[in-house]
């Protein structure tokens, strides 16, 4: 494990999203809420905020970190036929929650997958990927030419689960 006792304590944030390809059937069903397995969005939300809390025992050699904030946030993409997802998690602390919010996100499209996958054999999960992150030494990074899900409400095609 890497040393940090000698870094400072900054604010740190990180957002990460994974995207879910289904069937148009699968998307009508989690839309109308009749998959067999139960509401697809509630599930897949409290899987990823869970996971986001348990990384370091997933992930070797990831400090503990006391995160103050984990949201999962998902939404119908029916114009690709994807659920898409995106996390982020703040925390105070010597080093950055990255992997946390990348484990949100590929625990909320894993939970999709399992929640789907006895009415669509041919989900993929795709497009895991850090979109941004600020605070510590290295500052601010953002992925240039991936937009962001959050905020989308006019974005067409892209509908919240209700």
């Amino acid at each position: 494990m890497v040393d940090v006792s000698g870094k400072p304590v900054t604010a740190r944030l990180a957002v990460a999203r994974a995207s879910v390809l289904l069937s148009k059937e699968s998307i009508r069903l989690i839309r109308e809420g009749g998959m067999p397995k139960g509401d697809v969005q509630a599930a897949a939300r409290i899987a990823g905020i869970m996971a986001a809390k348990k990384t370091p025992e997933l992930i070797p050699l990831c400090h503990p970190l006391a995160i103050s904030q984990a949201a999962v946030d998902i939404w119908l993409d029916e114009d690709k036929n994807s659920v898409e997802i995106e996390s982020s998690v703040k925390t105070t602390d010597k080093t950055g929650v990255e992997m946390e919010a990348l484990v949100a996100a590929s625990v909320a499209a894993l939970t999709i997958y399992d929640m789907c996958k006895a009415v669509d054999k041919g989900a993929v999960i795709q497009e895991v990927m850090l979109m941004n992150k600020s605070g510590g030494k290295s500052g601010v990074f953002k992925r240039a030419g991936k937009g962001f899900l959050k905020g989308r409400g006019q974005t067409p095609g892209v509908k919240k689960i209700k």
